[in-house]
């Protein structure tokens, strides 16, 4: 069984003798939310989309407002499992119980910071790259579990590596958070090679090659259990699985919301959406009270605000009673099911109507789709021209040029390649969409300064 006093551990990575300063009136998990918060790439985020185009006229949601409503809805998943710890006589002590709202929180604040722009689609561009684009033949200079990295970029484990890989001129550690929130954060807590073969419960991967060192001290800390016999593999962390549900709930909801601000999706169909959320047997009270609440509302935007925010509070609770009903299972480390694809009955039917109506107009509406189309040539074109500098043994002039714009964190030793081409995706990864395009268009000499 996994224990919560280990799961909740205080300790900093790289910074695992740190003793709180007697005058500091915070927790060291709010120091995490704080420290996230506070960064530049969490600032980042203002400016890379969450589905639709950065806003113009109406606004809709981008990385940052995203973040902050799931980490506003983790902070409920995670209180309302500290209540329910405290009810089942869970031996943790009261300040621990009290911090895991904060703990669920800072990860959900922190869960996207590694999505390179343009959405999804920049994930998938990056992969693109290696996969069809890349001339430098990589491939062949590196192991197979390196290039594995590449050839299926996952921003799961970009953001592991931006929140804990000791970069050059920066202290041990990254951003130096609790193991707690790290945990919490660890959606896949597996490599990119353990995806080729069938040992891994997972779907996808949360950890570079680079940073598996990292996870292995992570797991040992925290006392995650292992997969099998497996030494890459392991088991999640409970509230990883509340870090999940909020996000899970925000994006099915919020962007049915953007849909419905742009014309996307009718009033009609979005209010037949979000009703079908309650049953009309089970939830007869509930549903009278939401009714009630709409009555005289003739604004259909207010409408779908009060609407969306009940739907989500009753998802919240759904989420938890699945937490509850497979526990045993999650402190046991032997269940690897998100708690939203766990639902059953009416909420289960409803989210599958949503997940399909998604995908059908939502996420291939054309405003969407110009956007992926652009962020492809983008992405694609910024790797190729710094990576062939990178790369380059004998470097001209605009190699130099080109290589010097990166930050000097994210200078490596040209005799590791995998180190370099990371660095490189790094900074690529952490552009914003309106940067990319700006860069792309210096590079390719579209658009340029004139200094007078």
């Amino acid at each position: 069984m996994l224990d919560w006093n280990s799961l909740l551990s205080p300790k900093r990575l790289g910074l695992e003798d740190e003793v709180m300063r007697s005058q500091d009136v915070r927790s060291q998990f709010q120091r995490d939310y704080d420290r996230i918060i506070f960064s530049s790439p969490f600032r980042r985020l203002q400016n890379k989309t969450q589905v639709f185009p950065l806003p113009g006229s109406i606004f809709v949601h981008n990385r940052l407002t995203h973040s902050l409503e799931v980490a506003s809805v983790g902070r409920s998943l995670g209180n309302m499992v500290a209540n329910g710890l405290k009810k089942r006589g869970v031996k943790i002590s009261q300040n621990l119980l009290e911090s895991i709202g904060t703990i669920v929180s800072s990860a959900c604040l922190a869960h996207d910071l590694g999505n390179p722009p343009f959405g999804h689609s920049g994930e998938k561009a990056i992969s693109r790259y290696f996969k069809e684009i890349d001339t430098n033949e990589i491939k062949s200079v590196l192991t197979k579990e390196q290039y594995l990295d590449l050839l299926n970029f996952e921003g799961n484990a970009n953001t592991f590596r931006l929140l804990t890989h000791h970069f050059a001129g920066r202290r041990k550690g990254g951003f130096a958070l609790t193991y707690a929130t790290i945990g919490a954060l660890l959606k896949y807590p597996c490599t990119s090679s353990d995806m080729q073969t069938e040992n891994t419960p997972y779907h996808k991967y949360g950890i570079f090659r680079s940073e598996l060192p990292v996870l292995q001290t992570v797991a040992k800390e925290l006392g995650l259990m292992p997969y099998g016999k497996s030494k890459t593999v392991f088991g999640r962390h409970p509230l990883a699985f509340l870090m999940e549900a909020a996000d899970d709930i925000c994006y099915q909801i919020v962007d049915l919301e953007d849909a419905h601000r742009l014309g996307i999706i009718s009033t009609a169909d979005a209010k037949e959406l979000l009703f079908a959320f309650f049953d009309r047997q089970t939830d007869r009270v509930v549903l009278s009270d939401l009714e009630e609440s709409l009555k005289g509302i003739t604004d259909e935007n207010e409408q779908m605000v009060i609407l969306r925010s009940r739907t989500i509070n009753r998802l919240i609770t759904d989420c938890v009673n699945v937490f509850w009903n497979h526990y045993d299972e999650i402190m046991q480390s032997c269940f690897y099911t998100s708690l939203t694809d766990s639902f059953e009955g009416t909420p289960k039917q409803a989210l599958d109507t949503l997940s399909k109506l998604a995908t059908e107009k939502i996420y291939n509406a054309r405003e969407v789709i110009e956007i992926q189309v652009a962020g492809h040539r983008i992405l694609s074109e910024l790797l190729q021209e710094f990576i062939t500098a990178a790369l380059c043994k004998d470097k001209t002039l605009y190699d130099k040029q080109l290589l010097s714009l990166l930050p000097s964190q994210l200078r490596v030793a040209e005799s590791d390649t995998y180190s370099q081409v990371l660095s490189i995706v790094d900074y690529i990864s952490g552009m914003t969409d309106v940067y990319s395009l700006e860069m792309y268009r210096k590079i390719k000499g579209i658009s340029f300064s004139v200094i007078r």
